[in-house]
């Protein structure tokens, strides 16, 4: 009765987001294979920012869903409101969101690596018109893979986007992270990462982020990274993020 009730829960909250209407593993880009245990909730507030000299997008906030369906599955949903700054608009809104699924098939071993995959879709729920959506869904395939030994812990993967619409390019996403659990408090981290370029009039890029996560207690936790990509104009990025574990 408690496993229907988990499941008609996430199935309410997915149709009133949709109704009212990014990416990776948090705090960074990379993501891992390892979902929420099963019958355990995972629930983000957070902003995750991007801007140079010329312009500026955040999500302000996004509301990040995750739920351990059945073991080895996790269920995903991401609602943002969106902040875009240009030289010549400042706009504010509803934004794409972003469902999925993660599978584990592999569990990790002594010598083997756990390994999953984690298939989203961005829905083009926001005003193209304003700069605050896309045109048409987009489809994200990647694999991912994480190992562990003691306090260390690493990840990473790649993945190919579906990127659909004018003047858009599919492209690739490559990224690997490592961790240090420092204390039962303090998570420190960085992830290097590799993107392909995704639309005519772009070139492919690579980028780095740095942060963690703090424990306040079993169940609440804070997270943040900042970070630099190799863009024309050597854009910065940013992740703040409030997350509660049940």
């Amino acid at each position: 009765m408690k496993r229907n009730y988990s499941v008609f829960l996430f199935t309410v909250l997915l149709i009133f987001f949709q109704s009212v209407g990014i990416l990776a593993g948090p705090p960074f880009l990379t993501d891992d294979p390892e979902p929420v245990d099963f019958k355990h909730w995972e629930f983000y507030l957070a902003s995750s920012i991007q801007f140079d000299k010329s312009q500026s997008d955040a999500t302000l906030p996004h509301i990040e869903v995750n739920y351990g369906a059945v073991p080895n599955l996790q269920l995903h949903i991401i609602v943002p409101m969106e902040y875009s700054r240009t030289d010549n608009s400042n706009v504010y809104g509803f934004s794409n969101m972003e469902i999925g699924a993660k599978y584990r098939f592999l569990q990790e071993t002594d010598n083997l690596p756990q390994i999953g995959i984690f298939p989203l879709v961005i829905l083009p729920t926001g005003d193209k018109s304003k700069n605050l959506g896309i045109e048409k869904a987009q489809i994200y395939l990647p694999v991912w893979l994480q190992k562990s030994w003691g306090k260390l812990t690493t990840y990473g993967g790649f993945g190919y986007w579906y990127n659909p619409g004018a003047g858009n390019r599919n492209w690739i996403f490559s990224g690997w992270e490592v961790q240090y659990d420092f204390s039962e408090t303090i998570t420190l981290g960085g992830e290097v990462y590799y993107q392909t370029a995704d639309a005519v009039d772009s070139k492919a890029l690579t980028g780095f982020n740095i942060g963690g996560f703090i424990n306040l207690d079993e169940h609440n936790h804070l997270l943040y990274s900042i970070g630099k990509t190799s863009s024309t104009n050597n854009a910065s990025t940013a992740y703040i993020g409030y997350q509660l574990t049940i």
